[in-house]
């Protein structure tokens, strides 16, 4: 393979600039920034390690050609174009398994997905001389993208999407994906010395997603990924050292103040079994608790939460007794931050006061807000400390 490809990061709308920032973090270079993605460039291994470590994309595409159609002989003749042989094995089994089309002329995505597929055959049956492919050795999933007649394809590196961590096997009625949790949780200064509550914790994303962060637990070291069954492609060491890399920057001592409340004892019960499959179950206090009974001594913590949002009409009439619940317990925290993901229109109003920062955020298709009702901060430790060996 080349030793340098670009990768496509596509992202939750509004999430772009903390997913940028952690592609940097991990050493890779920005090639675009765009609504809902983050194109990148690295070797091999960025492949590999962009699965393991980024904590806020939906998945890792490689991008194999872009180019420019306005009719479907235009689609054909572009994605039979790309050097497939240089990519998929005589035996793989391909399909685009996504299209996508937004401001192009070409609009119809199962006509889009048929006819890159037969674009993509021609040309491995004139490479192999063959007329039909058996199809029968490893899944090599393709996605295409329409924007503005601009053709986008790309192979699937993750397979099944990155919010899957694998340890939420029970959910509550209306959960965060762990990868929008992740970026709102980076969208606040919280870090692993800071207390961390949320009350409607539900099945405990937002405090397992934190206690992950807090302890280094990487968020694809414990599941596959497609691309691992592609050796002709991706070296299998270069996953070895991926996974021994994460499990080498694990942080087995950290200690964390970070609890879940929740009125439904059985999603209670879920949240400690999600948080004990992510490793972090005794990192996390979950305890069952109504939001009216929201206290806690200390100062400067956060509150990082997703309540109700009155989706169904007969429960509409309650969010304004939780919301107003919910001001309240605010008010009695001293100095700490809150921070809000709600569709509930009338969120302030109850709530009583107004956020500090209004975030537009969609969770799936539902436009949401992230209220940031902002404390101050903590004032700075006097005495020496000790920190990665060197004095401060």
């Amino acid at each position: 393979m080349k030793s340098r490809v670009e990768l496509i990061a596509p992202c939750h709308f509004g999430m772009e600039a903390v997913c940028k920032r952690e592609i940097t973090d991990l050493g890779y270079d920005i090639v675009r920034v765009e609504d809902g993605k983050v194109t990148f460039a690295g070797g091999a291994d960025a492949l590999v390690r962009a699965n393991i470590f980024l904590r806020t994309t939906q998945r890792i595409l490689w991008k194999v050609g872009e180019f420019k159609a306005v009719t479907f002989e235009e689609l054909f003749q572009g994605i039979k174009d790309i050097p497939w042989e240089d990519y998929l094995p005589r035996d793989a089994r391909f399909w685009v398994t996504k299209a996508t089309s937004v401001k192009s002329t070409l609009f119809s995505t199962s006509d889009i997905q048929s006819i890159a597929k037969m674009a993509m055959v021609e040309r491995m049956k004139e490479l192999y001389h063959v007329s039909w492919f058996e199809e029968n050795g490893q899944d090599y999933p393709v996605r295409i993208s329409l924007y503005k007649d601009v053709v986008t394809v790309a192979l699937d590196v993750s397979g099944e999407s990155l919010h899957k961590r694998g340890y939420r096997k029970m959910v509550s009625k209306a959960p965060l994906e762990e990868t929008l949790a992740a970026g709102l949780i980076r969208l606040t200064p919280w870090n692993r010395d800071r207390i961390l509550v949320d009350p409607f914790c539900g099945s405990g994303t937002f405090p397992i997603e934190a206690a992950m962060m807090g302890a280094n637990i990487a968020p694809g070291m414990h599941r596959a990924f497609q691309g691992q069954q592609w050796e002709n492609l991706i070296p299998v060491k270069l996953w070895q050292q991926g996974f021994e890399e994460a499990e080498d920057l694990v942080d087995r001592k950290v200690e964390m103040d970070i609890q879940g409340y929740d009125i439904d004892p059985q999603i209670i019960k879920a949240a400690r079994e999600n948080a004990k499959r992510a490793g972090v179950d005794q990192l996390i206090h979950f305890q069952q608790r109504p939001i009216h009974k929201l206290r806690h001594p200390k100062k400067y913590g956060f509150v990082i939460t997703n309540p109700p949002y009155g989706e169904r009409m007969e429960d509409k009439e309650d969010m304004p007794i939780l919301y107003r619940e919910m001001g309240e317990a605010f008010s009695r925290l001293d100095g700490w931050s809150e921070y809000v993901i709600t569709a509930y229109e009338d969120a302030e109003k109850y709530i009583g006061k107004k956020a500090d920062r209004n975030r537009k955020i969609y969770n799936g298709m539902m436009k949401t807000y992230f209220y940031q009702f902002m404390g101050p901060k903590p004032p700075r430790r006097k005495k020496t400390t000790e920190l990665e060996g060197e004095k401060v």
